[in-house]
Formats: C-alpha cells, structure tokens, sequence
C-alpha cells in the first residue's frame, strides 16, 4: 500500500489534470498537469466556481456536462474546446481554441456536503486538428477548392430529407464549361487546370453561407442552395454565370473557354429520389447548350 504521501505524490505527477468539481461546479481540487507542452498551472482554481472562471455559454455547458453524470452515475466522455476568449479577465491567451477530451466519472462521495465528479481533461488539439485536416481532404476537390462529389451527394440527401418533412423550398444548379475540351486541347491541361481554380474561387466568393458548391466532375460543379425557390435559384445562378464569365475574360487566355451553361432544378413534392433533381438540372443544362450556351435553363423553358 502507498502511504498518504506518496499517494499524493503520484497523484500530483499525472500528466494531464485532473479536476474535483461538485455539482455547484466548484473547483473542489486539481491533480496532475505537470505536461507543461499543454498545460499551466491551474493550482489557483481551487475554491473557485466554474461560473467565475469561465464565460457564461461555456459555464453553462460544464455544468450540464456534471449534472449528466451525476444523474447518471455513469462515465462520459466528451471532447470541447477552449480559447482565451472562454477565460473571464484573461488578457492574454490562445486566439485558437485547444481541444479536450474530457472523461468524467462521478464520486461515491461528497465534498463540503455536495455531489462531485472527477473530470481528467487531454489535450487533443493535435489529434483534432489532423482529423479535420483527414476530413477535409476526403469532402474537397484539391484543384478547386470547392467539395467534393461525395460530399454533395450526401448534402443533397440530407436537404431531401429536410424537404420531404418540413416542405421549404431548395433548388440544384448543375453546369459546366463551354468548350473545356477545345481549351485543353489547344492550351494544355495546365491551363485548363488553372481555369477550374478561377471558377472555383468565384463560386467561393458568390455563393451564400448556406449554399454548397462543389466540383462534380471534370469541368462539371453543382451548388445546391437551401430555402431557394426556382426563380431565386435562377437569379443566383445567372450572376454567378455572370462573374464566372468576367473572371475568365480576364485570364491572359485565348479566348475558347470564357463562359458556363447550367441547368436549374426545384425539389418538388413528388420526387421519390433526390437522383431525380439532378437528372431535371442535367436536362437544364443540355437545352442551355442547345439554346446557344452561355445561359441558365430548366427543364420546362419553352
């Protein structure tokens, strides 16, 4: 058996700290921290309410993390950040948040008469931040900038969803390049490549926070645009037609490729399949081509 002091001891060299906070969210006592790479000194919590210490969103997401696992008796284990900003009166601190894990499992006794939990708190900023560089590379088109065609796919099924059960409005733009292959064909793919970057960033740049653009395919992209009715539709997708095509004239380019057709598609009560949108705004885009190009069409235009 250790003795008292050695208990404490070892308990003073964990690592990562950890937190006795009882059910008032008062800072009861604090372990360990001694990973200096990722953690200070948090010895002055102690008597401390977490309602002082940290803003009141935050505050009141602690607290409720406590109050969870003291109804449940359980273990829960959660992952939050923190930045400076969180900390009441801290001039000084990290502009980007910190990441945690936190693992939270209640006592099976009480301090100064109140329920308390121990809460062990890693840093997982490194992990966090590679698993979101791991997402983004799996939902984003490298050239373009703009996501993926899975990534789409799985966003137009979710807003399916959403339509069928709440019945707002959403509309899909398909379109493509005009004369992409007579370009690359002439210029090389190098240039081609570069004006799949330019069209890219001028969807970043045109569409709403809302919206989803994405690169479908080759010279193919599609934006699908929530709470957007086939003429809203329309009138966004003709201005970016619009800046797409002045962003291209002004590229140091032959003039092959300077404009896009596309094709506009409303979800509507009967689709059965969220395929069948994109089949309407691909029938869009053919008759756009068939009318002449440069222009945003849908299926039942005369």
């Amino acid at each position: 058996m250790f003795s008292l002091e050695q208990t404490q001891a070892i308990l003073a060299a964990l690592p990562d700290p950890a937190f006795i906070l009882t059910r008032s969210g008062k800072y009861a006592q604090i372990f360990g921290g001694t990973d200096n790479r990722y953690y200070h000194d948090g010895s002055s919590l102690v008597g401390s309410f977490i309602a002082e210490v940290l803003i009141p969103e935050k505050a009141n997401w602690f607290m409720q993390q406590i109050a969870t696992v003291l109804t449940s008796g359980n273990m829960l284990i959660v992952e939050y950040p923190l930045a400076g900003a969180d900390v009441l009166g801290l001039e000084e601190g990290p502009k980007d948040p910190i990441w945690f894990e936190g693992r939270i499992q209640p006592l099976n006794f009480q301090f100064e008469g109140e329920d308390a939990v121990l809460w062990v708190a890693s840093n997982i900023t490194a992990r966090h931040q590679l698993q979101q560089r791991l997402k983004y590379l799996s939902e984003t088109d490298e050239l373009s900038h703009l996501y993926n065609r899975r990534k789409l796919r799985s966003h137009l099924q979710r807003q399916f969803s959403l339509f069928h059960r709440h019945h707002t409005p959403c509309s899909l733009l398909v379109f493509d390049l005009d004369f992409f292959k007579q370009l690359n064909d002439a210029c090389g793919h190098p240039i081609g490549d570069a004006v799949i970057e330019i069209v890219g960033r001028v969807c970043i740049q045109t569409i709403r926070e809302d919206d989803l653009a994405a690169r479908y395919g080759g010279d193919e992209f599609a934006v699908l645009m929530p709470q957007t009715t086939l003429h809203q539709a329309w009138c966004l997708a003709d201005r970016l037609r619009r800046k797409i095509q002045h962003a291209l004239l002004e590229m140091d380019l032959p003039q092959i490729c300077t404009s896009i057709s596309g094709g506009i598609s409303e979800f509507l009560p009967m689709d059965d399949r969220a395929d069948i949108i994109i089949q309407r705004a691909d029938k869009g885009l053919y008759m756009a081509k068939n009318l002449g190009r440069n222009r945003i069409c849908n299926e039942h235009e005369e």
